[in-house]
């Protein structure tokens, strides 16, 4: 009996069942087939539009069990995909016919107040982490949904609501234990290995699986002042203007969001207003809660809003505002732009597309990046974009498959008529599957150095199933 796969250059190889019966020996983990309880539940991505079928799944206990599978992979020759908390937007972590390597049940968080520092294990989502550094009144910087996997994140770059104050997730990563393409367990660091640390804080899965990060965390909480403030979209575009002024200035402590989008039937929205176009500002102070009430003061006293529930509220709470409007299961498709100015021009566009929404799920947010960020030389680490600027995010999520080309087409026009004001830069972890031209974008100037790297570590590309880094296209640039 064997078991027909996907090779990574793309033709079918049986496995024996010898070789798998040896293999499942070996494991801490189990080997689940397609005909197996559990296969479909290991497969599923957040993003409802992936709907792929791998031939063979690990799915891992530790360390040992990501070894094993990564050999198996190279040794066969496998078409190898790796799944952490499956968030990601392009679906890259699930492959028909390949061996995929599942982390989701590799979940510890351990601690160490005394050294305000924590292990995390690489199927951690971001509500383990802040549900146990918490426990000591410590975070580290993250993103702002709770189901995102800490993996994907962290290799991408990472920012939320503390990322003003305290960095990217990726400078506050201290080191990480790396199963690279030969095997071999290597640990990264400043110190150890330090041209692969240097990848890893960005670069993406390219460079190998990572069994454990270890953060740097601070002080946070349990309280932050946080909340939202809702006005009429009517009145969005002279907000906007003040918005962008208002983030010129603010202090490290302050981040500010904006989101346009259909009110959502919450509470402290006045009912006749759910379903209407709204913009919604997002606010959060990672400091003194006097010294935030006074920072947000001027955000506060614009416009007419509708609602304003601007207070403490814990920060792991706070951490999870975000997710019932991004629950796992349905169809999404992003489209991002970097500005280092919100031009007149940006908010016109972004306004008149609000207001041809595709779908009531669907919305646009600007995120503000500045302080402690963009002190960070851009050469440090593979994230290129260390000025303070502004991350549009076009977030079109919806249910039927019927509505697939009338989203994307509206994601795409938008992203198209900002795009000449755009800074010629985007984040890795906001780009679709069909963004993988965008990587020169990406990474700017650092994109050389990723690919030196990639050739030693992973020179035949077993690890080619993410915003993959082209090391053909370093060799013809050097012949």
């Amino acid at each position: 009996m064997t078991l027909t796969m996907k090779t990574f250059n793309g033709t079918a190889i049986d496995i024996p069942n010898g070789k798998l019966t040896s293999l499942q020996s070996s494991l801490r983990g189990k080997l689940i087939n397609k005909a197996d309880a559990g296969y479909d539940d290991a497969r599923s991505l957040w993003n409802g539009m992936i709907d792929r079928r791998p031939g063979l799944i690990i799915s891992a206990q530790d360390t040992n069990d990501i070894r094993l599978a990564v050999n198996f992979a190279r040794e066969n020759g496998l078409l190898l995909a790796v799944k952490s908390g499956g968030h990601q937007i392009a679906g890259h972590a699930v492959a028909d016919g390949a061996l995929l390597l599942n982390l989701s049940e590799m979940r510890g968080v351990h601690v160490d107040a005394d050294k305000a520092t924590a292990k995390v294990e690489p199927g951690c989502l971001l509500s383990d982490v802040d549900q146990e550094t918490q426990r000591y009144g410590l975070a580290v910087p993250l993103g702002i949904n709770s189901t995102t996997g800490v993996a994907g994140l962290t290799l991408g770059g990472g920012f939320g609501w503390i990322t003003g104050k305290h960095g990217l997730t990726i400078d506050n990563l201290l080191s990480a234990e790396v199963i690279c393409a030969d095997g071999e367990v290597r640990v990264a660091s400043a110190t150890q290995h330090a041209d692969l640390f240097w990848a890893i804080r960005g670069g993406g899965g390219n460079f190998g699986v990572v069994s454990s990060f270890e953060f740097a965390l601070h002080p946070i909480g349990p309280e932050v002042l946080s909340g939202l403030i809702v006005h009429p979209l009517a009145d969005a575009r002279g907000l906007l203007q003040s918005y962008r002024d208002i983030c010129a200035r603010a202090p490290d402590e302050l981040t500010i969001w904006a989101v346009m989008r259909q009110a959502p039937p919450l509470p402290f929205i006045p009912e006749d207003w759910h379903g209407k176009e709204v913009l919604i500002f997002a606010a959060c102070y990672a400091g003194d809660m006097k010294d935030g009430e006074k920072a947000l003061e001027e955000l506060r006293d614009l416009g007419n809003p509708l609602a304003d529930v601007i207070g403490p509220h814990p920060y792991a709470g706070w951490q999870q505002a975000f997710d019932p409007l991004l629950t796992p299961g349905a169809r999404n498709y992003w489209k991002s732009n970097d500005f280092l100015k919100l031009t007149d021009g940006v908010i016109d566009s972004t306004l008149a597309a609000v207001v041809d929404l595709p779908d009531p799920q669907s919305e646009i947010f600007i995120a503000h990046l500045g302080g402690a960020m963009a002190r960070v030389d851009p050469a440090a680490t593979p994230f290129p974009q260390r000025k303070r600027h502004f991350v549009m995010n076009v977030h079109t999520r919806w249910s039927e498959p019927a509505k697939d080309q009338t989203c994307i087409a509206w994601a795409r026009a938008l992203f198209d008529r900002t795009a000449p004001d755009a800074a010629g830069s985007v984040y890795v972890n906001f780009m679709p599957s069909d963004d993988d031209g965008r990587m020169q974008e990406a990474y700017g100037p650092n994109i050389e150095k990723l690919r030196r790297i990639k050739a030693e570590y992973d020179p035949k590309n077993l690890f080619r199933l993410n915003h993959n880094i082209n090391v053909e296209a370093s060799e013809k640039l050097a012949t």
